[in-house]
């Protein structure tokens, strides 16, 4: 299973009660064998053009693990979605993931070395 980021586009319109969309997208992951091992939404925001006639989308971004062959399902299922204005499924660079985590890690503890050495520790 590799990682991939799915970012979904939603209707202006279901911005109030947008989980009954949400879990239609799970649902859609879980059907094609993925599993989620992160969500953030990101809320209702102007879009850069207009899409189907809307000016604003309520973002919502999956940190997802699909088997080969589940982009290909996904993505023919999310362009039928009504709810959907958009998405964009990509796969993360593992090299640049490490990075980012080791950067991380290294920012925690030069803070955590940080706090020590003005407490006079």
């Amino acid at each position: 299973m590799k990682d991939y980021e799915l970012t979904v586009v939603f209707h202006p319109d279901l911005e109030m009660n947008l989980d009954p969309a949400v879990d239609k997208v799970k649902k859609i992951i879980d059907q094609a064998g993925g599993t989620i091992t992160k969500e953030e939404n990101d809320g209702k925001k102007r879009l850069a053009y207009t899409v189907a006639g809307q000016e604003f989308g309520v973002y919502y971004f999956l940190d997802v693990a699909l088997p080969a062959e589940a982009p290909a399902k996904i993505s023919s299922v999310l362009n039928i979605t009504d709810e959907v204005l958009r998405y964009l499924l990509v796969r993360v660079d593992e090299r640049k993931a490490k990075f980012a985590a080791r950067r991380a890690e290294k920012a925690s503890t030069d803070k955590a070395d940080k706090v020590t050495t003005e407490k006079g520790e």
